[in-house]
Parts: C-alpha cells; sequence; structure tokens
C-alpha cells in the first residue's frame, strides 16, 4: 500500500462527478483541442493542455456558480481530465491525416468526416482501456518514480485554486489578445503576416520570421533551451544547406533529383529555384531523414522502458483479481477488466469489418491485418507513452517517433505481400493513425490519473469522463482538420503539416521504392551528430524540416523565458504556477480558434478573406509587423513577471 495522502482523503464521500463538470470539461477541450491541431498543422508541435483546463475549469466554475452552483475540487477534476482528451486527439489526427491531401485521396466533410472521426474514437478508446490495468502499477506503485510533471502540476493549481479562480486570468487575456492580433493579420490583412531579410554574401541566403502569437506562446512554453536547439536546425537549413546547395547547383545544366520528380510542378535547374524551392524540394528530404532518425532513436532510448512497461503491464493483468479483491477504497476504483476486454475486442472488430474505416474500402485480408497490426502496435506505444510522459511529460512524448516506427513495419510486411498501390497506402496510414491517437491519448490520460491520485478522485470515474471526451470531440477535431485541409490544403506556406508529410515520404519511399536517399541518409547524419553532442536531436531535426521563419518567433519566446527566469532569480520570487505559460497558453489558443474562425468564414463565402483595403507594405509594413511583435512580446513578459493573485 502506498503511504501517499491524497488531497481529499480515500473515505469521504465528496461528489466526484457531474454532468456541469463534464459538459464544460468537453466544450473547453473542445477549443483547446481544436487551437492544438491549428498549431500541429502550422509547426508541427502540440502542448499540454491539461494546466491550462485546470485553471480554465476553476474560473468557469466560480463564474457560473450562480447558475450550476458550487463545484467541488473533484468536479472540477473531471471537467479537465474530460477536455485533456481532445488535444491528443489533435495530435494522432495531424501527424498522419493530412498525407492523404498530399495523396489527392482528401476525406470530404461528409463521409469522409465520419472516418475520420471513427479512426480517432477507435484509437482514443485502445488508448484509455490500455491503460486501466497499467493505473495500479504505472501510477501508484511508481508514484516516487514516475513524476508525470503536467499531472502534478495540474494537481497543484486545482488545490491553490481551489477557493477561487482568479489565477485563470492570464489564460482568458491571452486568448482574447491571440485572436485579436490573428484577426489583424488573417482577416484585416493590415501588416503583413512575414518579414525576410535576404543576405547579401550568402548565395540565397534568407532570414525571416513569422511574427505570430501562436508560435511566440510555443517558444515561451518550450523554454530557451528547446527553442534555441529548434532554431540552430533552421539556420543550418537556411544559412548553411540552402546557400550551399545554390553555389555548386548554378553550374548544373539540368534538372537534379528529386526534382525530377516533384508533386505536379515543373523540373527546374537550381540556378533558376528560390531559397524557397530549394528548401521545398531538396532540403526538406534532408529534415525528413532527420526527423525519422531522431523518431527512432527516441524510440531505442525508450527500449528499456518499453520491455519494463509490457513486463508490468502482463503482471498487472495477471495479478488483476487479487488487485480487486483488496482494493475497496474510492481512490482504487478503476473500470473492470470486463470492461477493457470487451471495449478493446469492440474497436478491433469495428476496424475489421466495417467498411471505409481501415483502409478506404480495402478487402477483408486487408482489414483483418491491418487490425492486427494495430492491435499489437497500440498496446506496445500505450506501455511507452506512459512510462515516457511520467518522466518528461506531454510535450516531450515523442509520439511521432512510435508512428513512423509503426508505418515502417507496416509499410515494409505489406511491400513483401505486393500490396503497394493507393489501397496499401491508405491502409498503412490509417494504423498509423489509429495508434498515433492511442499512443498520444494513453499519455493524456497518465497525467490526468496521477492528478487524480494526487488530489483524491476515483480513477473509474476519470477513466470514464476521458472516454466519453474522445468519444465527443473525435468528430469535432476531425471536422477541423478536414475544415482547414479543403480550405488550405496541406504541405503548404498555410499549412506544412510537417510530421503528416513525413509520415506521407516514409510510406512512399518504402512502398515505391524510390526515395532520394542520399538527401535522406545527410538527414540522418545530422541527427546522429546531434545525439552524439547530447543535444536532443528530434528537437534540432524539426528545426531543420521547418521554414526559419516559424523557428524565429519560437526562439523569440524561448529568449523571453530565459529573460523571465533571470528577472526572478535576481529577486529570489519563485511561484508554483507560472503566469506567463498561462497567457502564453491563451495565445496559442486564441490564434487558434480564430485561424479556425477564418477557415469557416472562408468555406460559408467561398473564398478568403481579402483584408479591408488598407495595409502596409513594403518595408513600412516590415517595421510595422516586427514592433506589433515586440509589443506583444513585451506583454507577455510584463505578464509572466507580475507577481500571481
Amino acid at each position: 500500500m502506498s503511504e501517499h495522502r491524497p488531497y481529499v482523503p480515500e473515505n469521504t464521500t465528496m461528489a466526484d462527478w457531474s454532468w456541469r463538470g463534464l459538459v464544460l470539461g468537453i466544450v473547453f477541450g473542445a477549443i483547446l483541442g481544436s487551437a492544438n491541431a491549428y498549431l500541429g498543422l502550422r509547426v508541427g508541435l502540440t502542448i499540454s493542455t491539461s494546466i491550462p483546463l485546470a485553471v480554465i475549469m476553476v474560473a468557469a466554475f466560480a463564474a457560473l456558480r450562480p447558475l450550476i452552483g458550487r463545484g467541488t475540487i473533484l468536479d472540477v477534476n473531471i471537467g479537465q481530465t474530460a477536455g485533456s482528451a481532445s488535444s491528443s486527439l489533435a495530435s494522432g489526427i495531424i501527424f498522419t491525416i493530412p498525407a492523404l491531401f498530399m495523396w489527392g485521396l482528401a476525406p470530404t466533410l461528409g463521409k469522409g468526416w465520419l472516418e475520420v472521426a471513427l479512426l480517432a474514437l477507435c484509437g482514443g478508446v485502445l488508448g484509455i482501456l490500455f491503460m486501466i490495468p497499467l493505473r495500479p502499477f504505472l501510477i501508484v506503485q511508481e508514484h516516487k518514480n514516475l513524476p508525470y510533471p503536467e499531472g502534478t502540476a495540474s494537481a497543484a493549481v486545482l488545490e491553490a485554486a481551489d477557493g477561487g479562480g482568479a489565477k485563470a486570468r492570464p489564460v482568458f487575456t491571452g486568448l482574447i489578445l491571440g485572436a485579436f492580433y490573428k484577426a489583424i493579420l488573417s482577416l484585416a490583412q493590415l501588416w503583413p503576416g512575414e518579414v525576410e531579410l535576404r543576405l547579401p554574401v550568402l548565395k540565397k541566403g534568407l532570414l525571416g520570421i513569422e511574427p505570430t502569437p501562436a508560435l511566440l506562446g510555443v517558444g515561451y512554453v518550450l523554454g530557451y533551451r528547446i527553442s534555441a536547439i529548434m532554431v540552430a536546425g533552421g539556420l543550418l537549413s537556411w544559412l548553411g544547406l540552402i546557400p550551399l546547395m545554390a553555389l555548386f547547383g548554378e553550374s548544373l545544366q539540368s534538372p537534379l533529383f528529386p526534382d525530377l520528380f516533384p508533386d505536379g510542378s515543373t523540373p527546374k535547374l537550381i540556378s533558376e529555384m528560390s531559397a524557397h524551392e530549394i528548401w521545398s524540394r531538396y532540403v526538406r528530404y534532408v529534415g525528413a531523414g532527420a526527423v525519422a532518425t531522431a523518431g527512432i532513436i527516441a524510440v531505442i532510448k525508450a527500449l528499456p522502458v518499453m520491455v519494463a512497461s509490457v513486463k508490468e503491464g502482463l503482471r498487472g493483468l495477471a495479478a488483476r483479481s487479487q488487485i480487486g479483491v483488496s482494493a475497496k477504497l474510492r481512490t482504487s476504483r478503476d473500470l473492470p477488466m470486463s470492461f477493457v476486454l470487451a471495449g478493446t475486442a469492440a474497436v478491433v472488430l469495428i476496424l475489421a469489418l466495417v467498411p471505409g474505416v481501415m483502409g478506404g474500402g480495402a478487402p477483408i485480408l486487408f482489414r483483418m491485418i491491418a487490425s492486427i497490426c494495430v492491435a499489437v502496435f497500440a498496446f506496445l506505444f500505450v506501455t511507452v507513452s506512459s512510462r515516457i510522459v511520467g518522466l518528461v511529460g506531454v510535450t516531450s512524448n515523442p509520439t511521432s517517433g512510435m508512428a513512423i516506427v509503426t508505418l515502417i513495419g507496416t509499410s515494409v510486411l505489406f511491400y513483401s505481400l505486393g500490396w503497394t498501390d493507393a489501397v496499401g497506402k491508405v491502409t498503412v496510414l490509417t494504423i498509423g493513425t489509429v495508434v498515433c491517437v492511442a499512443a498520444s491519448i494513453a499519455g493524456d490520460i497518465s497525467q490526468d490519473l496521477k492528478t487524480g491520485y494526487l488530489i483524491g478522485a476515483t480513477p473509474g470515474r476519470q477513466q470514464t469522463a476521458e472516454l466519453l471526451g474522445a468519444i465527443v470531440n473525435a468528430s469535432v477535431i476531425a471536422g477541423v482538420v478536414l475544415l482547414l485541409g479543403s480550405q488550405y490544403g496541406f504541405g503548404g506556406a498555410d499549412f506544412p503539416a510537417p510530421q503528416a508529410t513525413l509520415m506521407k515520404t516514409v510510406i512512399d519511399g518504402v512502398l515505391n521504392a524510390n526515395l532520394p536517399w542520399g538527401l535522406v541518409l545527410t538527414g540522418a547524419a545530422f541527427s546522429l551528430v546531434a545525439e552524439l553532442l547530447g543535444i536532443p536531436s528530434l528537437a534540432f531535426a524539426v528545426g531543420i524540416y521547418l521554414p526559419l521563419s516559424t523557428m524565429t518567433p519560437v526562439f523569440a519566446g524561448g529568449c523571453l523565458k530565459a529573460l523571465v527566469e533571470w528577472s526572478k532569480s535576481r529577486r529570489n520570487r519563485e511561484e508554483r504556477t507560472d503566469r506567463g505559460v498561462l497567457f502564453a497558453s491563451g495565445l496559442i489558443a486564441g490564434e487558434g480558434v480564430m485561424g479556425i474562425g477564418v477557415a469557416v468564414a472562408a468555406l460559408i463565402t467561398g473564398q478568403r478573406p481579402e483584408g479591408i483595403g488598407i495595409a502596409f507594405e513594403g518595408v513600412l509594413g516590415s517595421a510595422v509587423s516586427l514592433v506589433g511583435f515586440a509589443l506583444l512580446g513585451w506583454i507577455l513578459f510584463r505578464t509572466a513577471r507580475k507577481q500571481a493573485g
């Protein structure tokens, strides 16, 4: 028996379930999950929404008290648990589904929306169910060894704010400001959304910045070290590889592979290409190799954890009946194993038997093999995901690396069986979607269960809330992704969808045997060098893969975080809750919500917003854009330094 004593004692009869908390959590979760989908499609990164959701739920119960009554800390926790599921669904969908658009197989907003929602739902349910037998071991027995940082922080927020919701103000302030700033950029279009500076000596060397609130907020959340590593990868691409290719390629008299086979574009000489074209047709393959290798390295490094987790999971299944006899306390009641087994069987049967879900109408043999692959890879990576986030948190969970391993393994199997047509590609991708969602949501519910363990919640109620949150928000997140794809497309400047582009590259390369391996292996070498130098290779590889203009505002946010921490250290001040993180989370959510609103407006009107006819352009426009971004950073800095109330 653990020596831990929860905030709400085990023998307390405090209500820990209410529909008001569940509904509020699902609504706010849909907003933050949609914003996370928007962010991930833009820059390939998502953030944990557990802490912002905990703060928002406290504030919502306080503001709505005259209508819904006073909510207990356990009520608030149920809402936070249900809401956090949406962000995990977003992570899984955006890493894979956009590849369908790049293949010209875009799902429609009708039938395709239901199929994508069902894929997300199956992955979410599997991830939650597989975590139920692991909870007594990973959350309870490993309590002192696995801190689950977001879960612990959320518990601290709930305990600190149990008497009021004033701490939520930075989140809502950031949300309003982020939405307003995005409206200026995308609706009013008063100044340019990107500023570029051409360097005089480096051939086609280009510095750029996208001065947007979401990217600034991401950098603040990540901190200086990770943001600096990411921008270093961007500098290598845009001030190293691109000028080098431009210098040595200017004398070539014919197009260079792989530009001989670009996706729907005319082959060009390197001397005729802009910096952006060199990046999209060559350097992105280097970045893809770097990201794929870094993801595989992350999984290899997690192998000891993976083996230990699988052993614990099997041991947990064997010892489950004995635990059930002795665990009578409210804080030890999980959903029954019969529910876990029945739910798992139902998901596998849905994937195998429902046409159009697994592989877009693939034959029954395809779907049966695919369903078996899903079950094996999902159980494997759910245990890995929970262990990893227990140590480093959800934001650092290498979900994309797990998806890459899944896709490579499945692609090799399908290649050996001769299933290399469009149906085979889509089937491989849908397997990756379900596994990716399962691994992502397993990390999320692990954090939630840690929060519940610390404050004294009933785990079975939390597991039910997470399931309901996943069921409801699967359709919401699927709709958001398909809406953005139908209006803007994926793989371009608006939404590069870097992980999905990488997944497409992996599947195409294995099934068609036509990857430019020289460029891919060059990227792999960069990731290996980063690992040997002790640098987080995944962050460095993402920097190589994405435009430098995306990395520079992230770096600016990281610098602000370092400045705030230096300022606090000089004043010997420590806080359990960083107001800057809350404000930055609001900036991310605000831009994401407004970005989705712009997409909805474009869908209704049939055209993108064209501005109000008044805009700052040229050098003046660039100056105004940078001044506005600097003002946004100053507000973030001031908010982060302000003493918490």
